[in-house]
């Protein structure tokens, strides 16, 4: 969750010189001899800056995780069906060629993960979110 948070802050950060140093340092930092193709794929979107529209709506999310506050989002499925959700947001990550919101889907009463480039609109609430441990909230990670 923590990596998470600091990709996702360099994400919306643009191009600019900084920018480039500090993924160049999240990089370097992440490296390791052994990479499997799941791992290579995933530091590759990690370190790779948003584009404007997405790194727009990165930072509306990011502000309400940091603020514990429900977002609204327009989200369109992998069957191209546009809903209206309530979530409340716990963290972001990235997984192979994605970025992604974790939280509890209101609307489905559960948690969520939503991709990033399928987020058409977001929006806070300004409602209070129940602050949730990151580490219940990961999708794909193993259970044991």
């Amino acid at each position: 969750a923590e990596i998470a948070a600091l990709a996702l802050s360099l994400a919306h950060l643009g191009a600019g010189p900084q920018a480039t140093t500090a993924r160049r340092a999240l990089r370097a930092l992440l490296d390791s001899e052994s990479r499997d193709d799941v791992v290579a794929t995933t530091l590759a979107t990690l370190t790779a800056p948003l584009d404007a529209s997405t790194a727009d709506r990165a930072r509306v999310i990011a502000a309400a995780i940091t603020e514990h506050r429900v977002v609204r989002l327009c989200y369109g499925d992998a069957g191209a069906n546009v809903t209206i959700r309530e979530v409340e947001p716990v963290t972001c990550l990235v997984h192979r060629d994605h970025w992604y919101l974790v939280g509890w889907c209101r609307m489905r009463r559960g948690v969520r993960a939503f991709r990033f480039d399928r987020i058409l609109a977001v929006e806070s609430t300004g409602l209070p979110a129940r602050p949730r441990r990151a580490d219940r909230y990961l999708p794909f990670q193993r259970r044991t």
